[in-house]
């Protein structure tokens, strides 16, 4: 099988990174927040997209059946 090393060492330094934290997940994003914040690097935040409702889906779907 294919050996990617720029994949497994970025697999290996997410591991070392959690388990700095006892792998708790609240306690690693609070550290990456940190580290964001501090970075002195503009933030820019892609707008959040919504989902369509499940009535809008289903009349879709019925539209696409009739039309």
């Amino acid at each position: 099988m294919w050996k990617d090393e720029i994949l497994e060492e970025i697999h290996k330094i997410r591991e070392e990174h959690a388990k700095a934290f006892n792998y708790d997940l609240q306690a690693i994003c609070d550290d990456l927040r940190r580290k964001q914040a501090s970075s002195g690097r503009q933030i820019i935040s892609k707008p959040h997209q919504t989902t369509p409702s499940a009535s809008a889906t289903q009349e879709q779907r019925r539209r696409r059946s009739n039309g």
